[in-house]
């Protein structure tokens, strides 16, 4: 039996392929859900002196550096003044305030995030984005990256550096 001497090789290692984590990006800071429903009456009217009393009275201060999603767990039809005014008081506090879901507030940090993401390191190279993650990030990451980075990058695929998922190569 002859020994092979010629060392093994990593080509993924040596190769100018560029990994993109959106994890990488994830920023730390507690994630809230407000749900306004106990705010109003039976859960399904606002009624303004009654909510403005809810608004005026709430520690706004637990929120502070938090992440918020203002919503209604009722079917209950809320005029947009009432997330407005809710907003004025938790401004100051919270470092993110939306009207929807967690998903959608994971959605709206990450499209600021990737609004100021430095495009240099992918000029004219090939870049996969890394498709698992250990924390939340929504679908629209992942489109708002890959449309981001296809800008400037040679090819932009999806996965992993051993099984990946070609989406876009410059022609």
């Amino acid at each position: 039996m002859q020994e092979d001497t010629e060392p093994i090789l990593n080509r993924v290692a040596q190769s100018k392929l560029v990994t993109f984590n959106l994890e990488d990006y994830y920023p730390e800071g507690k994630r809230r859900k407000l749900d306004i429903k106990d705010w109003l009456h039976q859960g399904l009217i606002l009624k303004e002196k009654e909510f403005r009393s809810y608004v005026e009275d709430h520690d706004w201060q637990q929120y502070k550096g938090d992440y918020v999603a203002l919503h209604c767990s009722t079917e209950a039809i809320v005029p947009g003044w009432a997330y407005m005014l809710i907003s004025t008081k938790i401004q100051p506090y919270a470092r993110q305030v939306i009207v929807g879901d967690l998903e959608e507030l994971e959605s709206v940090i990450y499209l600021a995030v990737l609004s100021e993401l430095d495009l240099a390191p992918f000029k004219d190279k090939p870049v996969i984005i890394k498709g698992c993650s250990n924390k939340p990030v929504p679908q629209n990451a992942y489109l708002w990256a890959a449309s981001k980075i296809r800008q400037v990058a040679k090819s932009v695929m999806y996965g992993e550096a051993c099984s990946s998922v070609p989406l876009y190569k410059r022609k």
